[in-house]
C-alpha cells in the first residue's frame, strides 16, 4: 500500500499545495510531507482528516493507495482502470471542489 503517493496525487488533482492541505486537515506541513514520502504512518484519525480535506471518502483514498499485491483478486489492468476512472472523476470535479 502506498498511502503517501495516493495522498500526494489527490492533493495535486485538487490543486492544493502541501501547506493548503495541511491547513485544511489540521496537520503540520512537515508531518504531511513525511506522510507523502511514506516516512510516517499516519493514524486513522489523520487519514480521515486528510480525506475530508480532500473531499473524498476515506475508502476511495485507501483504494487508490492499493498496490497490485494488496488486491490479488483484481488483475493489474483492472486495478489501473479503476484508479484511472477515479482520478478522472476527481479531475473533473476539481472545479466544483466536491466529489462525494
Amino acid at each position: 500500500m502506498n498511502l503517501g503517493a495516493a495522498i500526494k496525487t489527490c492533493r495535486q488533482l485538487r490543486g492544493f499545495t502541501q501547506a493548503k492541505l495541511a491547513e485544511l486537515a489540521n496537520v503540520s506541513v512537515s508531518h504531511l510531507c513525511l506522510i507523502e514520502k511514506n516516512k510516517r504512518d499516519p493514524s486513522i484519525a489523520i487519514v480521515e482528516s486528510i480525506s475530508r480535506a480532500l473531499n473524498i471518502p476515506i475508502s476511495v483514498l485507501i483504494f487508490l493507495a492499493a498496490e497490485k499485491d494488496d488486491v490479488p483478486e483484481l488483475r493489474e489492468e483492472q486495478l489501473e482502470a479503476l484508479s484511472t476512472s477515479i482520478m478522472g472523476l476527481m479531475h473533473g470535479a476539481r472545479k466544483q471542489q466536491s466529489l462525494f
